[in-house]
């Protein structure tokens, strides 16, 4: 049987991009360690994310805050989640999927999903849908892994073109706070640039009273 792990990283924070990752499962998988990518120190992620790449097939789709922006125009989140999650079961094309759920209702995702994929593709897919699968099973901490350090690689990326530090992009990031506060006091709504999710209500709660 041919089994894929599926994870994101990014969905929530205001600043950058949202990956989804996934990875096929294969004999030794268990022997790295992997765990969810929130129990493991940033350097050992990269570390196994670069030992995946090596031993099995690694699929990352990448939205950009503009890319998410214009989705939320006319879909939910959750909508977008289910489409992401299947175009990466689309391209890998496994027996079974086990994916980190994307919905505070575990078994509406994988329904969704399920019926979304039987839908493109044609043919019938084993889903396994739950919350905190990136924890239970060792394919999905795989991809929790994969996904994470694909983001932090961004977000780095992007830390370096501006020069400054942003922190990780998350609205409880006190880092990523000070410099959207910053940036929305120096530009009009017009110039916010493209990393940014304009869609947050975090920018609408930190713009000043000029942009309402």
């Amino acid at each position: 049987m041919r089994e894929i792990g599926i994870d994101e990283a990014g969905k929530g924070p205001v600043i950058g991009s949202m990956f989804v990752a996934g990875v096929v499962n294969y004999g030794g998988l268990e022997t790295l360690g992997v765990r969810d990518s929130k129990q493991v120190s940033p350097a050992r992620r990269e570390v196994l994310a670069d030992r995946l790449a090596s031993a099995t097939e690694v699929f990352v789709l990448e939205l950009t805050a503009e890319e998410i922006d214009r989705a939320r125009e006319t879909r939910t989140m959750n909508e977008l989640m289910v489409e992401l999650f299947a175009a990466v079961i689309l391209h890998l094309q496994p027996d079974r999927a086990i994916v980190d759920a994307a919905d505070v209702n575990p078994a509406r995702f994988g329904a969704k999903l399920r019926a979304r994929y039987e839908q493109e593709c044609g043919r019938s897919i084993a889903v396994v849908s739950e919350s905190k699968a990136d924890v239970h099973y060792p394919v999905v901490s795989a991809a929790s892994i994969v996904a994470k350090v694909q983001r932090d690689r961004s977000i780095r990326a992007l830390e370096s073109r501006l020069g400054v530090k942003i922190g990780s992009g998350y609205p409880a990031d006190q880092v990523t706070v000070a410099y959207l506060q910053g940036l929305l006091r120096s530009c009009s709504s017009e110039d916010i640039p493209g990393y940014v999710r304009k869609s947050w209500k975090t920018v609408h709660l930190y713009s000043p009273k000029r942009y309402d």
